[in-house]
């Protein structure tokens, strides 16, 4: 009996010691907050676990958006067997251990076993192979958790065998609700303390969590057991206070994942929206998170000729010389050349009329494949050429007014046609006025 005494207070000091976002956990979907669209009432997730029809889940969503508390939530609910993995230190000889066990106790007991993946996304093919048969005759439940797409990380026979959920970022509100709870809670929570926090620093911690409930619940118990009592015994969260301990935030942003797509597409489309504002504030983005400058640098000198391109000429220079300062300079210094090329680029006339003709002209060269080049077009490097008639008739431009002449220039079947057409702004407004003007011939 005092075996039992101690061990059970052993456990209980554990919780007690467990940081505060697993102590505040929520244990059941009336406590969940957030997510309403996929656990509202009369959503298909609850039914789902309401009619004891649960399948195989993945659960796409950023960081503290509550993919591993609703695995648990589930577990509890279905009174299932849970097992929890984590893909980067896991590996194949652990699944084929976890389902050696399930086996005979749904055979026995008729009890399922949940497999939850965390970070699903880090097991290869190989290993995602190796659950993929117990998942398909219903040995395992397999419930993943996965920051990127899955479309792009999870094989296709699993993804076809499996229900995928997306999780949004919780809102400011919701972020809120949950340190309101945490603050309030006396047995799991910060209840205990006497705290009283300023409106401007827990704004701060709201609005520094990036919608991660785990990131807001650390932040508020670091400041509370940083922040000394007072006189009157209250703990006083000044906006110091938050700061500091919001201070070793990381950016959301993996570079080899979804959100490293996701900001160099913002970054492009802010460019070619001319807002260089928002352009300085996402390439910022990308240089606060470590991201490799060649690679941004890269990324501009190609937009500098697809959608700026002959309405600015000079954008094409200015592009690959902050390319040639990033290897020349190195960073830090080279976020200067970057953010002028950046704001040069996104403030620059736009025009993709170079790069949509030569779509146009590949499209025409794959229909029509290979059309001769007209004979007067041919350059007779032999006598037998020229006999034959290679060159013949050709109008040397240099020898015409403008060294502009008409003579046809696109293979048999194609005269007609036009790839380039310039378009009214920038520099392209002279180009386009000039190809108007009609050449000598």
């Amino acid at each position: 009996m005092s075996m039992d005494l101690f061990h059970s207070g052993e456990e209980e000091d554990k919780k007690k010691q467990a940081p505060l976002a697993d102590r505040i956990r929520p244990q059941n979907l009336d406590e969940f907050v957030g997510q309403e669209y996929i656990v509202g009432e009369g959503r298909i997730l609850q039914k789902m676990i309401k009619e004891d029809k649960l399948a195989s889940l993945i659960f796409w969503g950023p960081p503290g958006s509550g993919k591993t508390t609703l695995a648990r939530i589930i577990a509890h609910l279905t009174k299932s067997c849970f097992v929890q993995f984590s893909a980067v230190t896991s590996g194949v000889a652990d699944i084929r251990k976890v389902v050696k066990e399930a086996q005979p106790r749904l055979k026995v007991y008729n009890q399922r076993t949940i497999l939850f993946i965390d970070e699903i996304h880090r097991f290869n093919k190989a290993q995602q192979d190796a659950f993929l048969p117990y998942v398909e005759n219903g040995t395992i439940i397999l419930i993943g958790a996965t920051t990127e797409n899955p479309s792009f990380e999870v094989i296709g026979p699993l993804l076809s065998r499996t229900r995928i959920f997306t999780l949004e970022r919780l809102a400011s509100e919701e972020i809120k609700k949950i340190l309101d709870r945490a603050l309030k809670d006396k047995k799991k929570g910060l209840g205990e303390y006497k705290i009283k926090i300023d409106q401007e620093a827990l704004d701060l911690i709201i609005d520094g969590s990036n919608g991660d409930a785990r990131v807001a619940l650390n932040a508020v118990e670091i400041a509370t057991e940083t922040s000394k009592p007072e006189k009157n015994g209250f703990r006083h969260i000044h906006l110091r206070e938050a700061e500091e301990a919001l201070q070793s935030k990381a950016l959301l942003y993996d570079k080899a994942g979804e959100e490293h797509y996701n900001v160099i597409s913002a970054f492009i489309k802010s460019m070619r929206g001319s807002n260089p504002d928002a352009t300085l504030y996402w390439l910022a983005r990308m240089i606060e998170a470590g991201e490799d400058p060649r690679f941004i640098a890269r990324r501009m000198v190609i937009f500098a000729s697809e959608d700026v391109g002959n309405a600015d000429p000079q954008a094409l220079s200015v592009a690959t010389a902050a390319a040639q300062a990033v290897e020349f300079v190195g960073m830090p210094e080279a976020q200067i050349n970057l953010a002028q090329a950046a704001t040069y680029l996104a403030s620059a006339p736009k025009s993709n009329a170079s790069y949509a003709g030569l779509l146009e002209a590949k499209e025409d060269v794959a229909r029509t494949l290979n059309l001769p080049v007209p004979l007067h077009l041919r350059n007779p490097v032999t006598p037998l050429m020229k006999k034959i008639g290679y060159g013949k008739n050709y109008r040397y431009p240099h020898d015409f007014p403008e060294a502009r002449v008409e003579q046809q220039y696109l293979p048999p079947g194609l005269e007609k046609r036009k790839y380039y057409r310039p378009t009214g702004r920038g520099f392209e407004k002279k180009i386009s006025q000039r190809l108007k003007d009609k050449p000598s011939g």
